[in-house]
């Protein structure tokens, strides 16, 4: 069986970062050790949600794993809190990684144009230099444009996406995935491009609203297709298509809470649609 390390915070209650990466890399059969970066009562839409920064907890945590000799297929890590916390990323990547490993960064500090609260500006460049040390590089488009400096937007064209995914390419990673690309009203699309230059877009159906915890969702499954061994280009439709799949499940349920989507719905839908792909590969 497969392990990953999924390094990001824990809400108790909100379904996004580790309550989103745990279950759904579960699915995937793989074994998922947790390392929260931050405990919440509630994620930050919530009204007076109270938090507690962990990074007092992590370097005795990887000291514990390091007598057990633990070893890891893959590192993938989410929302951190501070620079401190990816100072601590690097050294679990210099602890922890090996040949064969694969790093998923998903460089989690903004959307909508704007850093999310409590980052200083200084925080995208401290965030460049984790990306330099990874296989997969996921950010959505105000974090890859706080990433490359280009000037941030909200349609469009294949020169700006190519632009993007270059840039974010220098930074070191082998391969970066752009969400959130719209080029037109109809259609949410993914971006791709590794070193060879090849530029891959997945387009999926646009539904116009806000869904919390999406952005994990895609991370947390386009880490497990990648640990897997799936290629790049599948693991992104896989990823991109349960999101769609589990947006729609969310909005059919009259029920559904507002602040996270019905991913539980449709984890048996994600196995099913995995096991096509593995035996694809297989053939």
């Amino acid at each position: 069986m497969k392990r990953i390390i999924s390094i990001q915070d824990l809400s108790c209650i909100g379904k996004c970062s580790q309550g989103v990466a745990l279950p759904v890399l579960s699915a995937m059969g793989i074994e998922c050790a947790v390392l929260p970066t931050a405990l919440l009562s509630t994620h930050t839409a919530f009204d007076g949600f109270v938090s507690r920064d962990l990074t007092d907890c992590i370097r005795p945590i990887l000291a514990h794993w390091k007598t057990m000799g633990l070893r890891f297929d893959a590192i993938y890590t989410g929302y951190l809190a501070s620079e401190a916390q990816i100072d601590l990323v690097e050294e679990i990547f210099d602890d922890f990684g090996r040949a064969g490993n694969l790093f998923f960064v998903d460089p989690v500090m903004a959307d909508n144009g704007s850093l999310y609260p409590g980052f200083s500006a200084a925080f995208p460049g401290k965030m460049r230099e984790l990306c330099r040390l990874a296989d997969i590089i996921t950010p959505n488009v105000t974090e890859a444009c706080l990433l490359t400096g280009l000037e941030y937007r909200t349609s469009h064209d294949e020169a700006f996406v190519r632009a993007l995914l270059e840039g974010l390419l220098t930074l070191g990673a082998k391969t970066a995935i752009v969400t959130g690309i719209r080029t037109d009203t109809s259609h949410m699309g993914v971006a791709a491009m590794g070193t060879d230059g090849k530029l891959t877009l997945h387009y999926t159906d646009y539904i116009p609203a806000v869904f919390y915890g999406t952005g994990d969702l895609f991370a947390s499954t386009c880490a497990g297709a990648l640990t897997l061994g799936l290629p790049a280009s599948d693991a992104i439709s896989l990823a991109a298509d349960q999101v769609v799949r589990t947006i729609r499940a969310t909005t059919a349920d009259p029920e559904a809470a507002w602040y996270g989507v019905n991913f539980e719905q449709t984890l048996p839908d994600l196995s099913a649609r995995l096991r096509e792909y593995l035996l694809k590969e297989e053939a």
